[in-house]
């Protein structure tokens, strides 16, 4: 058996994800991938019915306070602690409202040495060289944001993360420096110096790639050849907010239109969308006819 050359990072507390929602990722991941990584399952318990292939590992202790486990998700950083994630391999840490078409292992190419983290863009400010000069012109209060539904990293070289925010925590008992106020944005924050974005050839945040405030710039957007001819090739496609969790995507048919997050309309059409609303609807479509299933097994017995 070949030998896994990296690993794959899922976080999962309380119960709202079933074990058939985390093996349907892991399977995904497993079907597209080149090779097939480790898989690390940090849990706050015991799950039943998982994956041969997945290793279940602890959560820090630390990061299960209660404050921490809503809102903003601080819990996540958890992952960046020393001990709970192996630290002999690079890692991909995906959300479990991850569609996984392709092989996300491509963006650990992506780094530039131990040191470098990626994510999501989620800021006009970019990563790199814009971000890190201002960054350093305004002694730290402005920097390039990201999304912490993809991220890519050592855990040997990224302990400091969550080092820091307990050290920054501890002092001030509450989250009084800015980026505190959420976990993405302590990890920008604090890796400022080390991050580029994930490519938005390899994968998108749903809400900042299909989404807008203005119906004709969603239109223009799907229209446009080469944006439709990079969204064929997407390897993973997040899905953060109520309005486009698995869920609710597979009651949107053809012609749906509403107004979501932030204003943004979600238009459910070949127009906007290109084939993406038939691919999801065919990626979690073995998931929830599963979840149905456990559901009226749940209720018999």
């Amino acid at each position: 058996m070949q030998e896994p050359t990296w690993q794959c990072v899922l976080i999962c507390w309380g119960t709202k994800y079933t074990s058939a929602y985390i093996n349907h990722t892991v399977e995904a991941v497993i079907r597209t991938s080149a090779t097939k990584p480790r898989f690390i399952l940090i849990s706050d318990r015991p799950r039943e019915g998982m994956h041969p292939d997945i290793q279940i590992v602890d959560f820090d202790p630390w990061f299960l306070n209660p404050r921490f486990l809503s809102g903003a998700l601080h819990a996540k950083l958890s992952m960046f602690s020393k001990g709970v994630v192996p630290d002999d391999l690079p890692a991909i840490f995906l959300d479990l409202d991850t569609a996984v078409f392709g092989d996300v292992s491509q963006a650990l190419a992506l780094m530039k040495n131990r040191k470098s983290m990626l994510m999501l863009q989620s800021v006009v400010l970019p990563f790199g060289w814009p971000g890190r000069l201002v960054y350093r012109l305004t002694n730290k209060k402005r920097y390039a944001r990201g999304n912490s539904s993809m991220v890519v990293y050592h855990p040997a070289e990224c302990t400091y993360i969550a080092d820091e925010f307990r050290r920054l925590y501890e002092k001030y008992g509450d989250y009084s420096i800015r980026p505190m106020i959420g976990d993405e944005r302590f990890i920008s924050w604090i890796a400022q110096m080390h991050i580029e974005r994930v490519p938005n050839w390899l994968a998108v945040k749903f809400l900042n790639e299909y989404m807008h405030t203005g119906k004709w710039l969603i239109y223009l957007k799907g229209a446009l050849p080469w944006v439709r001819k990079r969204r064929d090739g997407l390897a993973a496609v997040t899905l953060p907010g109520d309005y486009i969790k698995p869920e609710r995507l597979m009651e949107y048919k053809d012609g749906d239109a509403l107004r979501a997050d932030k204003d943004r309309w979600i238009l459910w059409n070949e127009a906007a969308l290109g084939d993406m609303g038939d691919k999801l609807h065919e990626y979690y479509r073995p998931l929830m006819e599963k979840l149905e299933a456990e559901k009226h097994a749940a209720a018999e017995s």
